[in-house]
This record gives structure tokens, C-alpha cells and sequence, in this order.
């Protein structure tokens, strides 16, 4: 599955409004494919994973195209995320009446209980998350 979009074209609709919408359709997209490939149990997880990097990239790389690209191969699922600005994505440490800034430590934590993994492109245009897939037959 390979999609994009464009950040902030206008609609009548603040940007961080109608960008938040985009988030949600690639989510949508993303379970879709997640069902047509057998791998509903991953569902959750990705989903937050998919709405965190996305997220991520919206709030920090100022960029005006993003794209979501989710494969299956090798026994992992891969979701990748490009901004194709040269920032890599670092984990926060917010303190604890902080509203935002915890993203990317949801989907560390999230990588590291699939035993997975996640990173950023030696150029820091893309933010990636890697999980192994669930053994047939089991959730």
C-alpha cells in the first residue's frame, strides 16, 4: 500500500483541521489493507503506529507532500512515513502536565513489546516502524 497526501491545501477548513482528517483517511486505508491481507490482529497496533508517525511528521518537518507506504514482506510488516525533509525524529521526554510530545515513545514502546523495531532513514526523511507478523493461524 503506498499513499499520499498534501499538507495544508485549502478547503474552507484550518489546516491543522483538515490535515487531522487526512490522518484519520490513511488510517482507514491502512485497515483496510490490514483486513485484505489476513492481519486484523495487527490492527491496533498499527493504527497507532500509522497515526503517530503521521502526526509527527504534520507537526515537526514543515513539509507540503506525505507519504504513508505499508508493506508485507520477509515475515514483518513495515510502515513507513516520508516527509522527505532532513530532520530525523527523536523521542521526548515531556513532562507529566505536557499535552503533546509522547508519540513517538508510543510507538517505541509499541515496536519493542512486538519485537519490533522502528528508526528514521540515514537522511531523516522517513520515519519507519518494522513488527513481525503473528504466526498463522494465531490473533
Amino acid at each position: 500500500m503506498s499513499e499520499h497526501f498534501e499538507v495544508s491545501a485549502p478547503s474552507g477548513l484550518p489546516p491543522r483541521d483538515k490535515d487531522a482528517l487526512r490522518v484519520g483517511t490513511m488510517r482507514r486505508i491502512a485497515a483496510a489493507r490490514l483486513r485484505y491481507c489476513g492481519l486484523e490482529a495487527m490492527t491496533d497496533d498499527v493504527m497507532l503506529i500509522v497515526s503517530e508517525l503521521l502526526t509527527n511528521a504534520l507537526q515537526h518537518s514543515g513539509t507540503t507532500e506525505i507519504s504513508l507506504v505499508i508493506t508485507v514482506a520477509d515475515g514483518a510488516l513495515r510502515v513507513r512515513v516520508r516527509d522527505g525533509m532532513p530532520t530525523h525524529a527523536a523521542p521526548r521526554r515531556p513532562g507529566p502536565a505536557a499535552e503533546s510530545g509522547r508519540g513517538l515513545l508510543l510507538v517505541d514502546a509499541v515496536a519493542k513489546e512486538n519485537g519490533g523495531t522502528w528508526g528514521t532513514s540515514e537522511a531523516g526523511a522517513e520515519t519507519w516502524c518494522c513488527l513481525p507478523l503473528p504466526p498463522q493461524g494465531q490473533p
